[in-house]
């Protein structure tokens, strides 16, 4: 098996291709569907947070910028309600997995803040997610993180050469390597288990259209209204 993980290899009987299917179309996950991901996140140090402008009442903003960081912001609503909902759950994961959790949970949550304040009113509303037993069980829960981290970069490869304002580009593109460092971190922690996986299994990371991260993230099923 490929050591990049897919999210349809974790839907092999479509249970949650079947539930995506259900959504309503006039919900705010029918958006996200029909719009796609854009880039995965933004966040980083205040002097990162300084280089973004408010979008709130910025005309010259182009509206395309708006949407792409629209897409980041929805991707990271849902990476922040999982890791939000796998430390809050009660349950302990074994080992380095609940110090990634935790630290991971954190960084994600800053970067719903950071987007959120930046666009203002222009923000889209947090779908609702069901991350089923994803959040609850340990090897799920890491497969799961694996997947969404791998997503998240190449998802900001995709669209990072359509931002037009160089000061958003230079503030999303800090997240690369955080979410780099994201996946390669849960990687290392399934490597030591002997679940087949290594930290950087390339030597160059390939980019994903919207309508690829589009299905990908349809084929969770997480989002649910």
């Amino acid at each position: 098996m490929s050591d990049l993980w897919t999210l349809e290899e974790m839907d092999r009987d479509g249970a949650i291709q079947e539930a995506a299917e259900q959504v309503d179309p006039d919900t705010r996950s029918a958006f996200l569907k029909k719009a796609g991901i854009g880039l995965g996140a933004v966040a980083g140090s205040g002097a990162v947070l300084g280089a973004l402008p408010s979008l709130a009442g910025a005309a010259t903003v182009p509206a395309s910028d708006v949407a792409i960081l629209n897409f980041a912001l929805t991707l990271e609503y849902l990476e922040a309600a999982f890791y939000h909902e796998a430390i809050s759950n009660g349950k302990v994961f074994n080992g380095e997995t609940q110090n990634f959790a935790r630290i991971v949970a954190a960084h994600e949550a800053a970067h719903v803040k950071f987007l959120k304040g930046a666009l203002g009113s222009k923000a889209v509303a947090s779908p609702k997610f069901d991350f089923k037993d994803t959040t609850s069980d340990q090897t799920k829960f890491e497969a799961t993180a694996t997947v969404l981290e791998d997503t998240g970069v190449q998802a900001y490869l995709g669209q990072v050469g359509n931002i037009k304002s160089k000061k958003i580009l230079a503030a999303a593109g800090s997240i690369l390597p955080v979410e780099a460092r994201h996946a390669a971190w849960i990687r290392d922690i399934r490597l030591m288990k002997t679940q087949g996986t290594i930290p950087a299994p390339t030597a160059f990371q390939g980019a994903k259209t919207k309508a690829q991260i589009l299905a990908a993230v349809k084929s969770t099923g997480f989002i649910v209204a």
